[in-house]
């Protein structure tokens, strides 16, 4: 088994990840800085199992922070890294682009260079199809051009992308990108279509759709695309591009009636206009994935939503149980 540092590791994939490597006996350090993007209370309870685990270590930093980042490589001395720590969001990006580069661009070149510092040799890096971008036709390929973003966090995933194969070839980095298409499950961040559509329609509230509700995405369950990422953490190669996703599609009005279906409620349509910075359809050609890492998507769209909606279920019981009263302590005579 690995020692494997694990950035993000309090958010949505890098739980489930820290999780499934403790299960399997690997060590993992996580670096998270428990960003205000969402409530870092969320990401904490995100932890509460792999913190009862002796194999698994917290550092607290920011990526942005140079020194940090070099003293928590330092400590840790992994064999290998998974960096999925990102500002995440399309639009949120179209009003805070510094912050977008500061932190995925300028924070991955500082995770490489502590890498090389420490002798780590071997990184998985958690990109987005977002780099796509609007211009090609799905199914996306990773031959594709990913030359034309249409939102700074697109233009800033895969300017880091970009470093990664730089330092490959200065350093002899091992490096494997893959490309996440639209995950989706437990955990999921709150502002995130899904989850986000899901809350709303429990509390009888308009949701906001953005277009027509022809957009199509590539819809893709947690538990496949760990699969995919702890392929690629035990397989080993100079540098490589994979898609994973679930290499189908389904439009914005089908994923409604699908959440409103299994959630046995109406739902409540907010028409808004389309939005700069999204793209029309996502779709992922994962051939290449299948190929060499071995990746086999097997939960379809209606099955995750079930999980999903369950998991939502319970944390929705979760927030609103009462906390039990404390006892009185014990009065004499």
């Amino acid at each position: 088994m690995a020692r494997i540092l694990v950035t993000g590791a309090a958010g949505f994939i890098g739980s489930h990840l820290a999780d499934r490597l403790l299960a399997r006996g690997d060590e993992v350090i996580a670096f998270d800085n428990f960003d205000l993007f969402y409530d870092p209370a969320i990401k904490r309870r995100n932890l509460a199992g792999a913190l009862s685990n002796p194999r698994f270590r917290l550092i607290e930093g920011d990526l942005r922070d140079k020194a940090a980042v070099s003293a928590a490589l330092a400590a840790a001395r992994p064999e290998k890294v998974v960096h999925l720590a990102a500002q995440a969001g399309v639009r949120p990006s179209l009003q805070r682009p510094q912050q977008y580069v500061d932190v995925n661009v300028t924070g991955t070149l500082h995770l490489l260079d502590a890498m090389v510092a420490v002798g780590c040799r071997r990184l998985v890096y958690g990109g987005t199809s977002s780099v796509y971008g609007a211009s090609g036709k799905p199914p996306f390929r990773e031959t594709d051009p990913a030359d034309r973003p249409i939102s700074p966090y697109a233009a800033t995933k895969r300017a880091a992308e970009l470093l990664t194969h730089t330092w490959h070839a200065i350093h002899g980095l091992r490096v494997t990108v893959l490309r996440f298409f639209t995950v989706y499950g437990p955990r999921q961040r709150p502002e995130m279509a899904i989850h986000k559509f899901a809350r709303l329609m429990l509390a009888g509230q308009p949701i906001p759709r953005f277009g027509d509700g022809s957009s199509v995405r590539d819809y893709t369950y947690v538990d496949d695309i760990l699969d995919g990422v702890v392929k690629s953490v035990d397989h080993d190669e100079g540098f490589g591009v994979y898609n994973l996703g679930e290499s189908e599609t389904h439009s914005l009005t089908d994923l409604l009636a699908l959440l409103a279906a299994e959630l046995g409620v109406a739902a409540i349509v907010d028409r808004q206009p389309d939005q700069p910075g999204d793209v029309p359809a996502t779709c992922a050609d994962i051939t290449e994935a299948r190929r060499v890492l071995g990746y086999d998507p097997k939960v379809p769209l209606k099955e995750g939503v079930r999980r999903f909606v369950g998991w939502l279920r319970a944390e929705i019981a979760s927030e609103i149980a009462p906390t039990p009263a404390k006892p009185l302590p014990a009065r004499d005579g």
